[in-house]
């Protein structure tokens, strides 16, 4: 037997318990993975909460990643005692997820550990972390460059926004942070950022479909008016990266920023 972290459904509420479990209740998989540390993520949040977008069926154990050390394995990549990690799948979501001391998922959903990352190192950086990673990638392969700038990080105080701002500070870009907690700015500036704007600027409710140009790029985790807002405030041939939805999963704008200006979101 093993404890998880479980959401059912009940009287159309949701109910969060720990439970114990058998190993025979765990999903069909090649790889049995004794779980040592998972990260919280707002992906985790929505499973919890019933969102069908992330999670349709329930019971479920959420949590969509996780770190830990094989104890069985069917396939040929891996064998027991191997330290690994499941980042980046269907964990959590609609497969049982690494809020739990076991996990078992298809081989091909698994990472052998880096030498130099310990299993708790792997969900330091966990989710949020390969999530900054591929956005600063994405404003790299479309030649951003560190002589552009300034670069926008939004929600700069989460787990993306702040791996984000990390990376991109260290290979030299000139970022800006924006951030709605007012006693974060000396956090902020200890990870290398130039600038620490309130989310208030970047928030514009005038209805101006084009805005004064300011940003060389973005990488926004938080959706809804202010992605309209860096969108319309953007310089031309911005890449604005859109990572998240905190705020909101819609928005509102015209095709203008994309015609007049050639702003690419990704």
């Amino acid at each position: 037997t093993f404890k998880a972290f479980v959401v059912k459904k009940e009287s159309n509420k949701f109910v969060r318990t720990i439970e114990t479990k058998f190993l025979e209740e765990l999903p069909h998989g090649d790889v049995l993975i004794r779980v040592h540390y998972s990260s919280l993520n707002y992906k985790d949040g929505l499973s919890c909460i019933g969102n069908v977008g992330v999670t349709r069926k329930y019971p479920h154990i959420p949590g969509i990643d996780a770190s830990g050390v094989v104890v069985s394995s069917n396939g040929i990549n891996f064998k027991e005692g191997d330290n690994v990690f499941v980042i980046g799948t269907e964990l959590g979501m609609n497969h049982w997820g690494g809020f739990s001391q076991y996990i078992r998922v298809p081989e091909s959903w698994v990472t052998l550990l880096p030498e130099d990352l310990t299993l708790k190192d792997a969900m330091i950086f966990g989710t949020a972390g390969l999530t900054a990673a591929l956005a600063v990638y994405e404003l790299i392969n479309q030649k951003i460059t560190i002589d552009l700038s300034p670069i926008l990080v939004t929600g700069s105080t989460g787990g993306i926004g702040t791996f984000s701002v990390g990376i991109l500070s260290k290979l030299g870009y000139n970022v800006t942070a924006s951030t709605g907690k007012k006693t974060s700015n000396d956090f902020l500036m200890n990870l290398g950022v130039n600038n620490v704007i309130d989310r208030l600027e970047v928030d514009d409710k005038t209805g101006m479909i084009l805005l004064k140009q300011k940003w060389a790029a973005c990488i926004d985790t938080v959706g809804g008016n202010i992605l309209s807002t860096i969108l319309r405030s953007s310089k031309d041939k911005a890449i604005i990266v859109s990572t998240g939805m905190v705020s909101s999963q819609n928005f509102n704008l015209t095709v203008m920023p994309f015609i007049l200006r050639g702003i690419k979101l990704v």
